[in-house]
């Protein structure tokens, strides 16, 4: 089970990631790209991601990784953080770092 101080852990570990406000939140970035975000609710964290992953990860397990109306049509997806393996939060965070940062 994670937590918003093991996304901000995992993402500041990332080279050359800078957290920033992002809509009243935490956001994470690397130059000056968002590929990460914590949610007001406290037991989430949207982060850039491939639409073929999405889909998968989504289908695998919809009460872990899900998206709302808002992220559907982006490169987003949203990952409950209290049911998301530590592994997968670390695995996502960094695909993510590499989107942004390509």
């Amino acid at each position: 089970m994670a937590d918003s101080e093991i996304v901000r852990r995992l993402a500041l570990e990332l080279a050359n990631t800078q957290e920033k406000p992002c809509y009243g939140t935490p956001g994470f970035y690397v130059k000056r790209t968002l590929f990460a975000r914590l949610l007001p609710d406290g037991d989430s964290v949207v982060v850039k991601i491939d639409q073929g992953d999405r889909a998968r990860r989504m289908g695998a397990d919809p009460n872990t990784f899900f998206t709302t109306a808002h992220y559907r049509n982006y490169p987003m997806m949203i990952v409950r953080l209290s049911t998301v393996e530590d592994a997968d939060l670390r695995e996502l965070l960094s695909n993510a770092w590499e989107l942004a940062a390509s």
